[in-house]
């Protein structure tokens, strides 16, 4: 648990101190997550990082069945569910005009999970708005990713190098890899690897011979 809450801690600081130096255009800039501008991916960042408060608020289920490469699954993914993920975005983005605004609610947001995390026992459960009963830990670990691949997506859109935390390299890189090694001939660090699995960057003609040479598989969003 503790490497994943740091991991959540660092990423979500991190971004927090990018947001709070963004200017007005900035929030009105595309992303590759279409239809979103950064404003709108802004919200869903935002919603996602605080889910927890509600999640540990309420009765805990009796068993875990899912973990975190199960919860990113085909049914997060159907065209009903991404219409209702981007409406709800761009509704909350709306009530957020502005910088101080975008950025005060991801602060509140990450760090009202990081005390209602810090107060639970060890191995508690949760139940997510999907239905998935799963591990505190596996569930927050979900959170790190959804942070720290869309703090790449917001990277790109505003024109800046990419700011992922080494903790939450290690904690995304371990789940999309299921803690493999990378074939030695793709020569990948873990943010190249986030990158490429993740679709952020094209395989190129010889890393695609190479992973159907090794037979290397990664998790696969829906």
């Amino acid at each position: 648990m503790e490497q994943v809450r740091t991991a959540f801690r660092d990423e979500c600081a991190r971004l927090a101190e990018i947001l709070s130096g963004l200017d007005a255009a900035d929030l009105d800039r595309p992303t590759r997550c279409a239809p979103w501008t950064v404003r709108d991916l802004v919200a869903h960042v935002s919603s996602g990082a605080g889910r927890l408060v509600d999640m540990l608020a309420a009765p805990a289920p009796q068993r875990a069945e899912v973990d975190a490469a199960g919860y990113f699954g085909a049914a997060k993914f159907t065209p009903e569910v991404d219409a209702a993920r981007i409406d709800s975005a761009r509704r909350q983005a709306r009530q957020r005009p502005g910088v101080p605004a975008v950025a005060a609610d991801f602060a509140r947001a990450w760090r009202a999970t990081d005390e209602a995390v810090a107060a639970q026992p060890p191995g508690r459960l949760v139940r997510t708005r999907h239905g998935d009963a799963m591990t505190l830990t596996e569930f927050l670990r979900t959170r790190v990713v959804e942070v720290g691949v869309h703090g790449l997506d917001l990277a790109e859109a505003l024109d800046r190098k990419p700011w992922l935390t080494p903790t939450a390299a290690d904690v995304v890189a371990t789940l999309l890899t299921a803690g493999r090694s990378v074939p030695a001939g793709l020569g990948w660090d873990s943010l190249t690897l986030i990158r490429k699995t993740t679709g952020r960057l094209p395989h190129t003609e010889r890393e695609r011979r190479l992973v159907a040479e090794s037979g290397f598989r990664w998790l696969s969003f829906g």
